[in-house]
């Protein structure tokens, strides 16, 4: 019987997993022929190593490399699932984080089964074909061709690159000088992103701006009327002039080159005024209802009402706490050197506000340690943070799923009297999995009978009742703040810190108004900024989750340098855009991702290809801009 060489099936496991990892993972079949160039090198690496051995030997070496890769890639898949990026090697202390909810980790393979299946074939076909193939040690002239084919297969890749190199997300650029996980995985496979991010975890990266020069995107009207800047004076040109490292000058020149947001209408509305945020875990639009949530429906229809707002999910909550406190974009290496380095960050939300006198509390209703929290909180302001283990097990029921409405209640009697205040809550009755039972969310299961008649499917049904709980901890604040006659003097804030990804996009559109997509309307949901005294003010400008502390800062009249941070005041007149972790994003002109522009309705650009490429810089530079302020601790650099 003829046998087939082990090649063959080598080749296939490593395309077939590669393959599977661009459907459910970066969710677009792009840079297929880069992603084949790029694996002949592996495949002949992982060759020559099952030739090491003889016949059985061989074939033990063949099942260990196969349940190694396919551990690998199912693991990418269900990081990818969980926290909504690729995982690297950057931030091990995420996955640990993952593992205190193993509960959610297996609601999420029950629902994948069928895709862990798909990452099995490989493993079953090997069972199935061992017999057919062919584990004998080749012979030598055999290997050393083939040792030979490595070096010369892998210096023709790297010419490749070499294509369309001026594109801001060129293959060159990826392989060299952006680190962006979904583009790499898109444009080379899993693989060459695997081990381009253990290299640079081990040897260090650090990513350059692609211009020191943020770019009009468009073109001002004149006015009149004197325009005032939310900026500080900074010495830029001296420090420029006297700094030896130059990632450092770069960042510089990019501050003094960017145009800060202009003073508007709002400023200093707030000010004055105590501020309650609130970071909802899994708040997103689809659970406001009139009947079913009416305090929620009532915060997001009065006041400011933004209608064209994301809440981006980048790396589960502590993505969306970021973005939402610091006005930065996260990423896996930030939000390492946040925890590891707790540089400081003058604007953050606690900070932003005690620099003014205000009061700063920080609370959240599960593990206070969960994400570093006791190290990030004071980075933001709130040195006086409780959580349960420091403080906030002796005030509520901290045994999983801890109230919302128990937090709210018991902790407004600890800052009711100390005005002006800001109050930061990071909530957990919303958090996943959502399912009728006590180890799944009691939360859900408290509310059940409140959603049991509604014509949804049971994920989405729990996933209700546990927003029914954040709702009544609103209602709560609310008439807390009413008696206390805090409610007239107060500003509450929510975002979510991101959709609830546990469920599955068919789950999320019956709820939803229209349909959604997995990369980008998703995320789409609402940014509450009410006060009782406000008039209804819509703003249909785009806005996202890093837009929100800005937004905040203008609006309480607090003095800051809007150069210094990646979001902007959304009732500014710069371009609203929203940026998503694999660097697609939304303008008030059009939506880019997978790698294609479209215009929204009604929007005629003199010249797409120009607008696109300078959007994607700008991108790619607020990305870069992020990471140098957190690596090179910009802000104690600036504002000693």
């Amino acid at each position: 019987m003829k046998k087939f060489s082990s090649c063959f099936y080598l080749t296939f496991l490593v395309l077939y997993l590669e393959m599977l990892s661009k459907i459910f993972i970066t969710k677009s079949i792009n840079g297929l022929f880069l992603t084949l160039l790029f694996s002949i090198p592996l495949i002949l690496i992982l060759f020559l190593l099952t030739n090491i051995f003889k016949n059985k030997g061989n074939k033990v070496l063949t099942y260990i490399i196969t349940i190694i890769f396919i551990f690998y890639y199912c693991f990418q898949f269900f990081f990818n699932r969980l926290f909504s990026n690729i995982f690297s090697f950057n931030t091990l202390g995420l996955a640990s984080n993952a593992l205190d909810f193993t509960n959610i980790i297996f609601d999420i393979i029950i629902k994948n089964l069928w895709i862990v299946l798909l990452y099995l074939i490989p493993l079953i076909l090997l069972i199935i074909l061992r017999k057919k193939l062919n584990f004998e040690r080749k012979s030598l002239k055999f290997i050393i061709i083939s040792f030979i084919f490595i070096p010369v297969i892998w210096i023709s890749s790297l010419f490749s690159l070499f294509i369309n190199k001026d594109e801001t997300y060129s293959p060159y650029n990826l392989y060299y000088n952006i680190n962006s996980e979904a583009k790499t995985v898109e444009t080379f496979g899993l693989f060459t992103y695997t081990r381009l991010d253990i290299k640079r975890v081990l040897f260090g990266f650090e990513e350059k701006l692609i211009t020191t020069k943020e770019p009009d995107i468009i073109e001002e009207e004149p006015t009149t009327t004197e325009v005032t800047y939310n900026e500080i004076k900074l010495d830029l040109d001296t420090l420029i002039k006297n700094e030896q490292n130059n990632n450092i000058k770069q960042t510089l020149e990019y501050i003094k080159n960017t145009n800060p947001t202009n003073k508007n209408e709002y400023t200093g509305i707030f000010k004055g005024k105590n501020l309650i945020f609130i970071l909802a875990e899994g708040f997103n639009m689809i659970a406001v209802s009139p009947n079913l949530t009416p305090t929620l429906y009532k915060l997001t229809n009065e006041s400011f009402v933004f209608n064209n707002f994301y809440s981006p999910v980048f790396l589960s909550t502590t993505g969306g706490e970021f973005q939402a406190t610091t006005g930065l974009i996260p990423t896996q290496s930030i939000l390492s050197d946040w925890k590891k380095y707790q540089p400081t960050i003058s604007y953050g939300l606690g900070n932003a506000f005690s620099n003014i006198g205000y009061k700063a509390y920080g609370y959240h209703n599960w593990t206070y340690t969960y994400y570093s929290r006791q190290k990030t909180m004071a980075t933001l302001g709130f040195s006086n943070y409780l959580g349960c283990g420091n403080g906030m097990e002796d005030l509520i029921n901290c045994r999983w799923l801890p109230s919302d409405v128990d937090m709210i209640k018991e902790t407004l009697p600890l800052y009711k009297d100390n005005t002006p205040f800001v109050t930061y809550y990071v909530t957990v009755s919303g958090h996943a999995p959502y399912a009728y039972n006590s180890t799944g969310n009691s939360i859900a299961l408290k509310n059940k009978d409140l959603v049991a008649d509604l014509p949804y499917s049971n994920n989405v049904k729990a996933y209700l009742a546990t927003q029914i709980e954040l709702d009544r901890a609103l209602e709560a604040l609310i008439t807390g703040l009413e008696e206390e006659s805090l409610l007239d003097d107060t500003v509450i804030a929510l975002v979510g810190d991101h959709y609830p990804y546990t469920l599955t996009i068919d789950e999320i559109n019956e709820l939803s108004t229209y349909k959604r997509d997995e990369i980008i309307e998703v995320n789409r949901s609402n940014f509450i900024l009410w006060n009782n005294k406000m008039d209804r003010v819509e703003v249909n400008k785009v806005g996202s989750e890093i837009d929100v502390l800005p937004t905040i800062l203008n609006l309480f009249g607090i003095e800051y340098d809007s150069r210094l941070l990646m979001g902007k005041d959304i009732l500014s007149e710069e371009e609203g855009l929203a940026i998503f972790s694999n660097r697609s994003w939304v303008s008030d002109l059009g939506t880019y991702k997978n790698g294609k522009f479209t215009a929204k309705e009604g929007i005629t650009i003199e010249n797409t290809e120009e607008y696109v490429t300078k959007m994607n810089n700008l991108v790619a530079n607020r990305f870069t801009m992020s990471a140098n302020m957190i690596k090179y601790n910009m802000y104690k650099y600036l504002l000693k």
